[in-house]
């Protein structure tokens, strides 16, 4: 339970404040509620989300707000890396018992798009275009506006083309490899091979502060299943509809204090 979780600023200041440093903390665990079948877990190493940026395209005020919107278009279509079928955007289909984030073919294992709305504002006799990128594969981040360029100055809207840049961009949430597969061992060895699920994909959208107390600290961040669609139940995070089957807590208690247990006891 931690304050300021959505605004990112949170953990910063928790892990900045004498408190934490005095703690002495050896590893530190998270689990988020989300919209998966009640009770389940799920975990992997190294990067649980989505690398989310905010990038912006500066262009000559000479340059229309419609022009600029076919152009944005146009670079969403030619950016776009997804597996032959797949929708990543999507993000209903992440959370599917059987064809989702569990699934080695998950269509949320390698991608990158754009959103398909972005914003266009007139600002100091410029034209800029904004909008979010989320992209599974941090190698590809420094290359991207560089891509973008290309495309804008290989077009015949070239002389209007001014700059391009990441504008904003959160870090984002990174399991320790070594504790991920720890945990999993404890907890499945505990109560059964499959009581933690492998995930094999990485979430849009959505992200963590966490990761500010896992660059401190090592850490494993969880998933954790609230979803009970026979009750109507739906835990997808940030929808008007959220609900939560409070049998999860259960599940989620006894799992991570048994856990929490053996790690202690390991030292």
């Amino acid at each position: 339970f931690q304050p300021e979780e959505e605004t990112f600023v949170g953990a910063q200041n928790m892990v900045e404040s004498k408190l934490f440093s005095e703690l002495n903390i050896d590893e530190i665990y998270a689990l988020h509620v989300t919209a998966l079948p009640v009770g389940q877990i799920m975990v992997k190493p190294n990067e649980i989300f989505a690398y989310q940026k905010r990038i912006q395209i500066t262009l000559s005020d000479r340059f229309s707000k419609d022009d600029a919107k076919v152009l944005y278009n146009r670079i969403r279509n030619k950016m776009l890396r997804k597996k032959d079928g797949a929708n990543p955007w999507e993000i209903h289909r992440a959370f599917d018992a059987t064809s989702g984030l569990n699934d080695p073919n998950t269509a949320f294992g390698d991608y990158l798009f754009m959103d398909e709305n972005c914003v266009i504002e007139e600002v100091n006799d410029q034209l800029q275009i904004k909008a979010n990128l989320y992209e599974t594969d941090k190698s590809n981040l420094s290359t991207i506006p560089l891509e973008i360029e290309q495309i804008i100055t290989r077009s015949e809207f070239k002389s209007e083309f001014i700059s391009t840049s990441y504008i904003e961009g959160n870090p984002t949430v990174l399991n320790d490899e070594k504790l991920t597969d720890s945990a999993i061992k404890t907890i499945n060895t505990i109560y059964g091979d499959e009581a933690v699920l492998t995930d094999y994909g990485q979430i849009p959208y959505f992200n963590d502060d966490f990761i500010y107390f896992q660059q401190k600290t090592p850490g494993v961040y969880f998933l954790l299943g609230g979803s009970n669609l026979e009750k109507g139940i739906d835990a997808m995070n940030h929808a008007p509809n959220f609900a939560v089957d409070e049998a999860c807590m259960k599940v989620a208690v006894k799992s991570f204090s048994s856990l929490i247990l053996e790690r202690t006891n390991s030292k």
